[in-house]
C-alpha cells in the first residue's frame, strides 16, 4: 500500500502538473494557423513601421488642432498682487535728486482675437491698478485706483497672410501624413504578403525535401533487398546509403530555413517570436483580366506619389513667399479707443473718465541688402523648378511601372502553364525510371537526378504561381485598381478629391 507521504506527494505533484498545463500549456503546445488575410491584419495593428506611421499622422492631427484653436478666442489674466519700489534719481526738471516710494497692486484682463483673413489682431483689455506713491521732493503721498478698459486693432500692412500660411500648410503636413500612412499601408501589404509566401514557399520546399527523403529510403530499401540476394553489386547500396544521407541532411537544412522564416515574418508582423504558428496560403492560379489602360489612367489620377509631389510643389511656393517677405516694405497699423477712470476712492473711479485714443502707422522701408534677397529667391525659384519636375519624372515612373507589370503578368501566364507541363513530364520520367531501377537497369546515381529534376520542377512550379500573385499584388499597388475584385483599392481617395 502506498504511504498516506506517498499519497500527499503524488497529489502535490498533480497540482503542478495541472498548474503548469493551465498557464503554460496554450503558449507551449497551441500553434495558431494563419492565412494570407489573417496575417495582413496582424500586421497592420501590431507592425512598428504602421504604428510609427501613425503616431506620424496623430502628430500632424494635433498639430492642425493647435494652429486652429490658436485661432479662436484667447483669454487671459495677468496679476501684480505685490509691487513695491524704492528708488532715488535725479529730477533734470527741478535739478534735484528725489527719492520716490512706490507700492503697486494691479490686474489685468485681456480677451485676444485673431483674425485669420487679415492677419489682424482684435484685442479686448482691462488694467485695474491701486497705487500708492510717496514722493521725498514734494512731501507728498498719493493712493489712487485706477481703470483702463480700451479696444485695440493691429494690422501689418503691405505683407503676406502669416496665419493663412502657417494654417495652409499645416492642412498639407496632415493630408502628407494621411497619404504616407495609406503608402506605407500598401507598402507593408506588400512586404507581408512576400514574407508570408516566403514561408509557404520554404514550407512546401520542405515538404517536397520530405517525399524525396521517402522515395530515397525506398530505393534503398530495393537495393538493399538486391545487394541481400546478390542480385546487385554492393557499390551500388553505398551510392544508395550517400543519397538516403544527402537527402536526410536536405530536409534538416530546408527546416532551419523554415524557421528563419517564420522568425521574419513573425518580426515583420508584430507578434512574439516565441509564439508557434503555422500558415495556409491557396495559390491556386485563376487568370485576371487586365485592362493596361485603365490601369494607367486610374493610377496617374489617383496614385497618392503625385499628390505627395504637388505637396511639396505647394510647400516650395510657400517658401517662395516667404523669401520674397525678406527685408521688404510693410508697415503696422495700430488702432486703439478706450476710457480710463482714477480716483482715490473705489467706488468714484469713473466719476471723471478721460478718453485714450491712439492711432499708430509704421512703416519698414528696406534700403540695401547687397543682394542677399534677389539670391535667396533664385535659390528657392530652383527648388520649386526641380519639384515641379520631380512630379513629371513620378508620372513617367508611374506610367513605366504599371506597363513593367502588365508584361510581367502576360509572361507569368505563359511561364505557369510550362511550369505544370514541366512538372507533369518530370512526375512521368520519375515514374518510368523509377520502374527501370526497380528493374536493375538503372542506378541509385541516376534516379537521384530524376528525383532532384521532379523536386525542382515542383518547386518551379509553386514559384511561378506565387509571382503570379506578387505579381497582381503589384499590378494592384502600382495602378490603385484591384483588378481581381474589379474596385478601387483606397476608394475613400476618390471621393475626397
Amino acid at each position: 500500500m502506498m504511504s498516506k507521504f506517498s499519497e500527499t506527494r503524488l497529489i502535490y505533484c498533480f497540482f503542478i502538473v495541472l498548474f503548469l498545463i493551465c498557464t503554460h500549456g496554450p503558449t507551449a503546445f497551441a500553434q495558431e494557423i494563419l492565412s494570407l488575410q489573417k496575417t495582413l491584419e496582424i500586421a497592420m495593428a501590431n507592425s512598428p513601421d504602421i504604428r510609427r506611421s501613425k503616431y506620424n499622422l496623430e502628430r500632424s492631427q494635433e498639430s492642425l488642432n493647435a494652429q486652429k484653436a490658436a485661432l479662436k478666442s484667447q483669454f487671459s489674466l495677468t496679476l501684480t498682487p505685490i509691487s513695491y519700489t524704492k528708488a532715488r534719481q535725479f529730477e533734470t526738471f527741478f535739478s534735484t535728486w528725489n527719492t520716490s516710494e512706490t507700492k503697486l497692486t494691479a490686474g489685468m484682463f485681456t480677451i485676444r482675437q485673431p483674425i485669420k483673413w487679415t492677419d489682424g489682431t482684435l484685442s479686448l483689455n482691462n488694467r485695474f491698478m491701486w497705487q500708492d506713491v510717496y514722493s521725498e521732493f514734494r512731501k507728498e503721498r498719493s493712493k489712487t485706483f485706477s481703470n483702463n478698459l480700451y479696444l485695440s486693432y493691429n494690422q501689418p500692412l503691405f505683407t503676406y497672410n502669416r496665419t493663412m500660411l502657417a494654417l495652409k500648410e499645416l492642412e498639407l503636413d496632415l493630408e502628407n501624413s494621411r497619404l504616407s500612412f495609406a503608402i506605407q499601408q500598401l507598402a507593408l501589404e506588400r512586404q507581408v504578403t512576400q514574407a508570408f509566401y516566403n514561408v509557404y514557399k520554404q514550407k512546401l520546399s520542405h515538404q517536397i525535401a520530405l517525399e524525396e527523403y521517402q522515395n530515397q529510403q525506398q530505393s534503398y530499401q530495393i537495393i538493399k533487398n538486391k545487394v541481400d540476394a546478390g542480385l546487385a553489386a554492393k557499390e551500388e547500396l553505398y551510392q544508395a546509403e550517400l543519397n538516403l544521407s544527402s537527402s536526410k541532411s536536405k530536409v534538416e537544412n530546408e527546416k532551419v530555413a523554415l524557421e528563419n522564416d517564420l522568425d521574419e515574418l513573425k518580426r515583420l508582423i508584430g507578434i512574439s517570436l516565441f509564439e508557434e504558428i503555422s500558415i495556409v496560403a491557396d495559390v491556386s492560379h485563376q487568370s485576371v483580366q487586365i485592362d493596361l489602360q485603365q490601369a494607367i489612367d486610374y493610377g496617374l489620377k489617383y496614385r497618392m506619389e503625385l499628390r505627395q509631389r504637388q505637396i511639396n510643389i505647394e510647400n516650395a511656393r510657400f517658401d517662395l513667399i516667404r523669401t520674397s517677405a525678406m527685408n521688404e516694405f510693410k508697415g503696422d497699423l495700430t488702432l486703439s479707443y478706450g476710457t480710463i477712470g482714477t480716483n482715490e476712492l473705489f467706488d468714484q473711479i469713473y466719476e471723471k473718465p478721460t478718453k485714450n485714443q491712439q492711432v499708430v502707422v509704421s512703416l519698414e522701408i528696406p534700403l540695401f541688402d547687397w543682394g542677399e534677397k534677389r539670391s535667396r529667391i533664385k535659390a528657392s525659384e530652383a527648388v520649386l523648378k526641380s519639384r515641379e519636375l520631380s512630379l513629371e519624372d513620378e508620372k513617367n515612373d508611374i506610367i513605366i511601372s504599371i506597363r513593367q507589370a502588365y508584361r510581367n503578368l502576360n509572361n507569368l501566364e505563359t511561364q505557369i502553364e510550362l511550369a505544370r507541363q514541366n512538372v507533369r513530364n518530370a512526375e512521368l520520367t520519375y515514374d518510368i525510371n523509377l520502374e527501370r531501377y526497380k528493374n536493375g537497369d538503372l542506378t541509385s546515381m541516376d534516379l537521384s537526378l530524376y528525383q532532384n529534376q521532379l523536386s525542382q520542377k515542383k518547386l518551379g512550379l509553386v514559384e511561378a504561381l506565387i509571382n503570379y500573385k506578387l505579381a497582381l499584388l503589384n499590378m494592384k499597388i502600382q495602378s490603385l485598381w484591384d483588378f481581381e475584385r474589379n474596385r478601387p483599392v483606397l476608394p475613400e481617395i476618390k471621393q475626397s478629391r
